[in-house]
Order: C-alpha cells, then sequence, then structure tokens
C-alpha cells in the first residue's frame, strides 16, 4: 500500500530540512509513475524519488540508481526546461492529507510541483504562481490552464488507528527513508511478477490462437497441394503425345507407361490452353506441390513445436510456478522485474511472436529481422507498429529490419548503426562487406500493390553508409534470441 499521512509527515520531517535551499541539478523519469530529482547542497548532492504509482505512491530519498529510458519523456523535458537549476525554497504536507507541496524559485520565479500521494488517484502537478496548473503527469483530468484544488475523497485527518511503520531502527543520516526505500523495492518487485504474469497471460493465449489458425491454414494450403502429387506424370504423358492432342480438346485417354499394367488414364484438359500449355500448367502445379511439401511441413513442424513450449509456459503461469525472464545474467533481477511491468522494456510478446531473427541493441532495444519474402511482409505489415524504425539494405534484396519503439521517441544513433548493420549483413551486399541502408518510421512504408510478398514503396527515407563491423556484429550476435 501507498504512504499514509502519518508516513508522508515522518519522511518529511527527516528531508525537508536537508532539501530546502538546495538547487535540482538533475531530472530523470526512470518510469511512466517515477521521478528522480538531483539536489545539490553545500558540499553533498541528495536524489529524491517521487512515486505516483497507484500501489507504492510515495516521497523519500533514495541511494539507488534506476534505468532510464533512451529519450525522456515529455513530461521529464518539460521539468528540465522549467525547474533545471531552480532553488527549492521549502517542502511542506498539507494538513491532515497526503499532499505534499514543492516550492521553487527559478529562471520563471516562482513555480510548484504539487505531489498528491493519494494511490490509485496518485500525481504529480506543476503549478505557476497563480496555482493554475501548467502540467500534470499522468493526464487523469483535463487541469492545464485551471486553479489547482486538490482531489476529492481525500485522507481528512491522521487516524489514531495509524501507527508508524517506518521507525528508522537501520540508522544512518536518513533511515526513515532507508527504510521506505527497502520496503517498496520488496513490494514493487512481487507487485512487478504479478504485472508481468497478467500481461504475458494475455500476450500467450493470443498467440496461441494466432498461431494455430496459421497452421490450420498452413495444413489446408499443404492438402490443396498434395492433389497435384501425379500432375508431374500427368505432364509427361501427356509430353509424350503432343502430337495426338486435338485443339479445344477437354481430355485426352492415354497408356500410363509409368504403371507396369500400362492401364489407360484420362487426364483433363483446358480447353483455352494448347497442349503445350496444359502440359506446362500440370509441371507448374506439380512444382508448387514440391514447394508445398519442401517449404510447409518443416513450418508446420516448427510452429507445432513452439505451440506446446507456449502452452507450458501457460500451464506454469497457471499454476503458479512461471517466472518472468530477466535481461541478462548479469541483470539486477529486481530492476528487470520492475521494468518489464512499468517500462515494457522486456515487450515479452514480442520475443515470442514469429520466427523472425531476434536481437537486442546497444542501448537495450529489440531488433526483428525477416528470414525470407513472407517473412518480411510479416514482419513489416504484421508485428511492426507506425513508429517503429524500419531499415532496409539500399537497391538490393535483403530482410526487412525493425526496431520497436515507444511512442514519441527517437532512435539512439547506436541502435540506428546496429540495426543497419543487420540489415547489410542479411542482404545481399554481405559479400561486399559494406553499403547503403535506407531507414525510415514504419509508417513510411507501404505495400506495393500487385507484387510479391515484401516488395515495398518507402518514402521520406533517410541513407547511413555502414560497414561489417566484426566486433558490432559478435556484440549483437551475443545478445541475440533466436534459434
Amino acid at each position: 500500500m501507498a504512504l499514509n499521512a502519518l508516513d508522508i509527515a515522518q519522511v518529511l520531517e527527516e528531508i525537508s530540512p536537508v532539501l530546502r535551499g538546495g538547487w535540482i541539478q538533475k531530472i530523470q523519469q526512470p518510469t511512466p509513475h517515477t521521478l528522480v530529482f538531483d539536489v545539490r547542497v553545500p558540499g553533498q548532492t541528495h536524489r529524491l524519488l517521487i512515486s505516483c504509482q497507484p500501489e507504492t505512491s510515495r516521497l523519500h530519498l533514495t541511494s539507488r540508481t534506476l534505468l532510464n529510458p533512451p529519450t525522456p519523456p515529455a513530461f521529464c523535458q518539460f521539468l528540465r526546461a522549467h525547474f533545471q537549476g531552480a532553488r527549492i525554497d521549502d517542502i511542506s504536507r498539507v494538513p491532515n492529507d497526503r499532499i505534499v507541496e514543492l516550492h521553487f524559485t527559478g529562471k520563471e520565479g516562482t513555480r510548484m510541483i504539487v505531489c498528491e500521494l493519494t494511490g490509485k488517484k496518485a500525481n504529480v502537478l506543476v503549478l505557476d504562481a497563480e496555482r493554475r496548473v501548467l502540467r500534470d503527469l499522468t493526464h487523469q483530468r483535463d487541469l492545464v490552464g485551471q486553479a489547482y484544488a486538490p482531489p476529492a475523497g481525500r485522507e481528512t485527518g491522521l487516524r489514531e488507528t495509524q501507527l508508524a511503520r517506518f521507525t528508522g531502527a537501520a540508522g544512518g543520516e536518513f533511515p526513515i527513508s532507508v527504510a521506505i526505500e527497502a520496503h517498496y523495492q520488496d513490494q514493487e518487485a512481487t507487485l512487478a511478477i504479478d504485472r508481468a504474469k497478467d500481461a504475458r497471460l494475455r500476450v500467450l493465449k493470443k498467440t496461441l490462437k494466432k498461431e494455430q489458425r496459421r497452421i490450420e491454414a498452413w495444413r489446408d494450403d499443404l492438402a490443396k497441394a498434395v492433389k497435384y502429387r501425379d500432375y508431374a506424370r500427368y505432364g509427361e504423358l501427356i509430353k509424350a503425345n503432343l502430337g495426338s492432342i486435338k485443339k479445344g480438346s477437354d481430355h485426352i485417354a492415354i497408356l500410363d507407361y509409368f504403371d507396369d499394367r500400362l492401364p489407360e488414364v484420362t487426364i483433363p484438359l483446358d480447353t483455352t490452353k494448347s497442349a503445350q500449355g496444359n502440359m506446362d500448367d500440370y509441371f507448374r502445379k506439380h512444382r508448387k506441390y514440391l514447394a508445398a511439401e519442401r517449404e510447409l511441413k518443416p513450418r508446420i513442424e516448427r510452429a507445432e513445436h513452439d505451440l506446446i513450449i507456449l502452452r507450458q509456459e501457460l500451464k506454469a503461469i497457471e499454476e503458479g510456478t512461471w517466472t518472468p525472464p530477466t535481461t541478462g545474467p548479469s541483470a539486477p533481477k529486481t530492476n528487470a522485474m520492475v521494468q518489464a511491468a512499468t517500462g515494457k522494456a522486456l515487450q515479452s510478446g514480442d520475443q515470442r511472436r514469429g520466427p523472425f531473427r531476434r536481437f537486442t541493441s546497444t542501448d537495450g532495444l529489440p531488433i526483428f529481422v525477416g528470414r525470407n519474402a513472407r517473412e518480411n511482409d510479416e514482419l513489416t505489415f504484421g508485428l511492426a507498429k507506425s513508429d517503429d524504425l524500419w531499415l532496409h539494405a539500399r537497391g538490393t534484396p535483403g530482410s526487412h529490419v525493425v526496431v520497436r519503439l515507444e511512442k514519441g521517441n527517437d532512435p539512439p544513433p547506436e541502435t540506428i548503426r546496429d540495426a543497419a548493420t543487420l540489415a547489410l549483413l542479411y542482404s545481399d551486399l554481405k559479400k561486399s562487406g559494406k553499403g547503403d541502408v535506407i531507414y525510415t518510421r514504419r509508417k513510411w512504408v507501404k505495400k506495393a500493390k500487385g507484387q510479391a510478398p515484401g516488395a515495398v514503396i518507402v518514402t521520406q527515407e533517410k541513407s547511413l553508409h555502414v560497414n561489417l563491423d566484426k566486433k558490432r556484429l559478435d556484440a549483437l550476435k551475443a545478445r541475440s534470441t533466436h534459434k
């Protein structure tokens, strides 16, 4: 549960005297509902954490270093523009409530940040000198431009039944903050596992249905192609009797010399085609059968194997034995789980979806690479979102490459170079070891009508010249998650 009014009163009594008069050195937003202010005071810097996560809304000093997104969210950018370098004049709690006000003086004069640590409706708002709302973190209400009013349904007093949960028994300079941080670090880890489990459960159920439909469609295609199994024999028989087939005939009766008994077989003919055209048609359909046998059977086997794995994972979730994946063997387990649930860093649904090659960029972003024309088409027009980054080697056959991006975020330069290197590697430019790669947002990639799967029309692209850097490739392959 979130901090109650007594908890807030205790922590403010501990940190307010230290932070008053300090100036804002740095502002970060590691998750959608968490802010961290680096406050410089004479001789040292303190880190103030404010969380509006409904189950764990709180305020305290922290010693942890949280991972941040490659591009700061819009609210964080707004705070940096208006509060970086500002002085903290006061920190106080609204009497008998869970609302904390931070008063600042900066280059634009007086400003205020209001922290409503009220559980499900927790929020952070920025006010001007007249206490009008300039911006709010969670966009719960249409507040911008309005005079600030505390939310309804507030805590109306320090109830006698409330006890001090954080006694500061650990000691140190800020014992209450240390106790709060330890408590919520464990609680957030548990909540993160629950959120990751729920999210993964939804993804699994959706993926299972989709994969089952795909397998059924492939089986239907295979069943249709099996009808053409004997068509090579028919083509050869027509070939041996081209001269005896009259134009406009709808069938021909021929001795089947492929059978030792030499039975007579009747082969249907298309009256609109010549004898040569009918022969070519039978050979073409037989090639279709061979291609289906060659491609669809292994594809169905792989998909059925993947279904077994997905069902095992679904069973583990239902039985309560499932644990979320980590971002790597050296990643802190708690941070990885928190990111998975709140920052969407793991994107577990993308990790399982499709048979694409999968990599992780230097900046920790997912990269997907198509293996063939059909996968290119599915990757670009199935998995990719409009704001994702799309890449392809210029002017040559090759794989489509997609980098998953959060909406509104720009791809970091090293991620672009990682993805471009993969686009070059999985193209016909691989042998030359260098070439140009185009990149754009997925929304500027359109299907080429009437063309084969994977054929696209790209607008507003940029270009990057890359070389196959062995060191970069080795690092990408080490972070690959495909089999």
